[in-house]
């Protein structure tokens, strides 16, 4: 699996993310996504609705996933970190 089918799974999922980003070696990866959905859930809730995209693929072909989660505006303030 490459970083560029998660990260278009990630968009097919959340279709209002601001900003989605996946970097990654084909095992092990790193998301960054900022979604207003984020707004008013826990860090705990965001990261399942970003694991909930990925469906299967989190069993099978994705070994690792470290997430960042944000609103829009916490992305923006926090400098528009990247994967």
């Amino acid at each position: 699996m490459q970083p560029e089918e998660i990260s278009a799974m990630i968009v097919a999922g959340l279709p209002d993310a601001a900003h989605v980003s996946v970097s990654g070696d084909g095992t092990y990866f790193k998301a960054v996504v900022a979604c207003e959905e984020f707004q008013g859930k826990g860090r705990v809730q965001q990261h399942r609705m970003v694991y909930s995209t990925l469906g299967d693929k989190m069993r099978a072909d994705i070994h690792a996933l470290s997430i960042q989660t944000y609103t829009p505006a916490d992305w923006e303030a926090a400098g528009r970190p990247e994967a």
